[in-house]
């Protein structure tokens, strides 16, 4: 309490400020009051900005990198095969073209998707039984490292299939972002497009492949 004087002359400690006092008739409203009512209004308006987002966010399919094992076809013969080139193991140009007069089976892969894994097996079966028919698998890999773990992974892995274990039989080359921009983008790993003699895109799956699911598709083309 702060001493002040009175009309006597004598000290008299002053009574503390009322804290109502700015709730009585006639006081101008408190700009603290103000203050709180602006940040809430703030902070609602926020929430709901970055729901909208989030829930925009959560409807939108992830365009690549995250393995699959949902599978998913499709056909569109009326898409031709895109303009492609990319290196092989030995830093070799490979394009799409040279591939022409095959029938090709486009194999977008990565060496730590355990579905595609799953999956070389049966690619190699299928290079062993319709390779020479005129038929070949193209593995994209689409490592971020790129060739440094690609390589490894090709030479030294062995795979269970009906004639043994063996390692993978057919071309690989190094992909990226921009070789699945150019089949339409890419949900997830694998995703297999097949290719006619002429280049057109006949079927497409995305996730794993079996053999119900390609051999009659390559049988028709070849």
């Amino acid at each position: 309490m702060t001493p002040v004087e009175t009309k006597d002359g004598s000290p008299e400690l002053a009574s503390p400020p009322d804290a109502n006092a700015s709730n009585s008739p006639g006081a101008p409203p408190s700009s603290g009051g103000f203050t709180k009512t602006a940040i809430t209004v703030i902070a609602i308006l926020a929430v709901i900005v970055l729901g909208a987002h989030y829930a925009d966010k959560a409807t939108r399919l992830p365009k690549t990198n995250a393995a699959s094992l949902t599978k998913t076809e499709s056909k569109d013969e009326s898409k031709p095969e895109p303009e492609l080139t990319l290196k092989d193991l030995d830093g070799k140009d490979v394009t799409l073209a040279s591939l022409k007069g095959k029938v090709v089976l486009v194999n977008f892969w990565a060496t730590w998707c355990e579905p595609c894994k799953i999956e070389i097996p049966e690619l190699i079966e299928l290079q062993q039984e319709y390779g020479p028919k005129g038929f070949t698998v193209l593995g994209i890999a689409m490592d971020d490292e790129g060739r440094s773990a690609v390589a490894p992974f090709v030479q030294k892995e062995k795979f269970d299939t009906d004639a043994g274990k063996s390692t993978m039989n057919y071309p690989i080359v190094i992909g990226n972002d921009a070789a699945g921009d150019k089949f339409g983008g890419l949900l997830g790993y694998p995703t297999s497009v097949l290719l006619s003699r002429d280049g057109k895109q006949v079927k497409r799956i995305t996730g794993l492949i079996t053999r119900d699911d390609i051999v009659k598709s390559i049988q028709a083309q070849l």
